[in-house]
């Protein structure tokens, strides 16, 4: 049995999780998807870690798993824990030294969307949170989700530069969600190739995949667990 360690994204919830937890629970794994601190200007990532972390306490066979701009935050627990397996699930792949706010140029992020847009008549980007973060998870499940948002990262943690040297020394998986419309897949290949040197596994879903194709994404997470 492992422990998932469920790290929601940019002004979420770990409710976020819930139906992934439900899934991986069903299987006779444990799960921790903690909120993780909002609403404070002067908290750092590495104030988000230790929060993670706090909420571990000495659990072991640890999967440490990061959506989107937890991606910044999963590689910092997963250095401080004993973590077994990394995942990242459509995630901002930092580099050591660069700030959250940087990443979208840093990356060829923003130039990525565009010219996205310009293929799927402005579909990628799109300002309306129906269009360009869920329009593939149920109506009413998407409005749940957007009652629930709040202030987190803070801009101070977005300010600051990553803080690791090197990316921690744990086995890293990568989830690539083929129809997201907020980080390209085209893009996003490239960034997992480049900055991890592995090939993603990749599923037919819109970046909130854990509440679109939660069964599918579960099957993924207990796969790298097993070693499979």
């Amino acid at each position: 049995m492992s422990m998932f360690v469920l790290i929601h994204g940019g002004g979420d919830v770990g409710w976020y999780w819930h139906l992934v937890e439900a899934e991986l629970r069903a299987r006779g794994h444990d799960v921790l998807a903690p909120d993780l601190p909002g609403d404070d200007e002067s908290l750092t990532l590495s104030d988000y870690a230790a929060a993670v972390a706090e909420a571990v306490g000495d659990r072991r066979d640890l999967v440490v798993v990061g959506h989107s701009f937890g991606a910044f935050t999963a590689p910092l627990v997963a250095d401080r824990l004993p973590a077994d397996v990394l995942v990242l699930v459509a995630g901002m792949i930092p580099a050591p030294g660069e700030s959250p706010d940087d990443w979208w140029s840093a990356t060829g992020c923003q130039e990525a969307v565009k010219e996205q847009a310009k293929l799927d008549g402005g579909l990628t980007g799109n300002a309306d949170p129906y269009v360009g973060f869920y329009h593939d998870v149920p109506r009413e499940l998407a409005q749940e989700a957007l009652s629930k948002e709040r202030e987190h990262p803070s801009s101070t943690a977005s300010a600051a530069p990553w803080p690791l040297a090197a990316w921690p020394d744990v086995p890293t998986r990568f989830v690539l969600c083929t129809e997201d419309r907020v980080l390209p897949a085209a893009f996003l290949r490239r960034l997992v190739r480049d900055r991890l040197g592995i090939v993603p596994d990749e599923i037919a879903a819109g970046h909130c995949v854990a509440l679109s194709r939660p069964r599918e994404l579960a099957d993924l997470l207990t796969g790298y667990a097993t070693g499979c």
